[in-house]
């Protein structure tokens, strides 16, 4: 397999849908956004859920399909991380809201990705210009937080939820791009990629593209190579040796992992939250580490230093007794 890294398109542009039946996982949001086509009209929307899950992609579909080879002069994308205070809604989207449509529709299409990062009076400026401004444009709203999003916004949207993309669909999309690239990969190593991106599609095929660029096998030695995340295996070795009273093995274990792989100390404690579920252990002693995690991970924001704040954790493991 040869790579080309000077592409200048990117994977996730490459395999980025151009058609209804190629978003997987979100399938009633689809057919209402084909139903907005079908009959050339739509209110305003709004896309609200985890990142990676098809909400930028969609909303791209319905532009295209809408308009057609016209679509960039009736289109524009702002993202709103980048761009988050009220000169942007003020100049650039009422510039552009204000002006007739180019195309047989009386209205374009004004795409504010991660919304729930405008200021609140930059939402305030938003919600004054999608009222005057609806005969000439459409907004489609984009964020992970609706909750972010002040009410009178929200009221003016259709608000449709996205949800993270199941194992099936990923696994899906991931044999699709490999049979494309030629690569070879196991059910294994797919599993392990859909455990690592959590049902994030971006991330997924992110890591996919990175090991893929210097490996012409996929397996699961390769990824976490690639990508800074903890090993189940050495979480889990380093909890059940705490866990037995050993508490200088158990320290031991974690400096070797935090050093030669790079980990903070944030990575360690959300591995030991995920992986804690997974031991052979009594619920309550579960509970008693869950409560220990938040508590460390609060700490460890808060600016703690990671290596005190972790040993401590691992002494509190190794004081407890596992429950009969």
């Amino acid at each position: 397999m040869e790579i080309n890294l000077n592409e200048s398109v990117i994977w996730t542009e490459k395999y980025r849908p151009k058609e209804f039946s190629q978003v997987k996982g979100q399938d009633e949001i689809v057919e209402r956004a084909k139903a907005f086509v079908e009959t050339k009209n739509m209110p305003h929307i709004m896309f609200a859920g985890p990142a990676g899950t098809g909400k930028s992609t969609l909303s791209l579909v319905i532009v295209k399909k809408l308009f057609g080879e016209s679509w960039r002069s009736n289109y524009l994308e702002l993202n709103a991380s980048d761009e988050r205070g009220i000169d942007v809604i003020r100049q650039k989207v009422k510039s552009f809201a204000r002006t007739k449509s180019l195309s047989e529709f009386p209205f374009k299409i004004i795409f504010l990705d991660e919304a729930d990062a405008l200021t609140r009076e930059a939402q305030q400026a938003l919600r004054r210009t999608m009222e005057n401004y609806t005969a000439n444009c459409r907004f489609i709203l984009s964020c992970n937080f609706s909750s972010k999003i002040i009410e009178p916004i929200q009221s003016r949207c259709a608000v449709f939820r996205f949800k993270p993309l199941e194992e099936k669909n990923l696994i899906e999309i991931i044999n699709e791009i490999a049979k494309q690239e030629k690569l070879s990969i196991d059910e294994n190593t797919i599993k392990k990629l859909y455990d690592i991106g959590e049902g994030d599609c971006r991330r997924t095929i992110n890591i996919l593209q990175s090991v893929a660029s210097v490996k012409k096998t996929v397996n699961e030695e390769a990824i976490y190579e690639i990508i800074s995340t903890t090993r189940p295996a050495d979480i889990q070795n380093i909890l059940t040796t705490a866990i037995s009273g050993d508490f200088l093995q158990a320290r031991e274990k974690l400096l070797e992992v935090m050093l030669k792989q790079s980990l903070a100390g944030l990575d360690i404690i959300k591995g030991i939250h995920k992986e804690t579920w997974k031991l052979d252990i009594d619920d309550r002693l579960k509970i008693k580490i869950i409560e220990k995690c938040g508590e460390i991970e609060f700490r460890l924001v808060e600016g703690s230093d990671e290596f005190i704040q972790l040993e401590s954790f691992l002494a509190s493991l190794a004081l407890l007794k596992p429950l009969k």
